[in-house]
């Protein structure tokens, strides 16, 4: 039986390396330009993909308080 969340997973994945791609210095108008994905979508990204630093120094996302 197929997985019926492979098409998120996979949408997902590309999200976060285009996060990632950001993260290691590649400017927003220049991925908006090679992907195909307004800057207002990979800011979107951004925020729900990059880590916040807490007070204790552990990490989380915003996806991982989604219930």
């Amino acid at each position: 039986m197929k997985h019926k969340n492979n098409g998120k997973r996979s949408k997902d994945d590309f999200n976060k390396m285009v996060v990632e791609l950001y993260s290691f210095g590649k400017s927003v108008k220049d991925l908006s330009s090679e992907y195909g994905v307004s800057e207002v979508t990979i800011y979107a990204w951004i925020k729900k993909f990059n880590p916040i630093e807490l007070e204790d120094g552990t990490s989380v996302t915003p996806d991982d308080y989604a219930i």
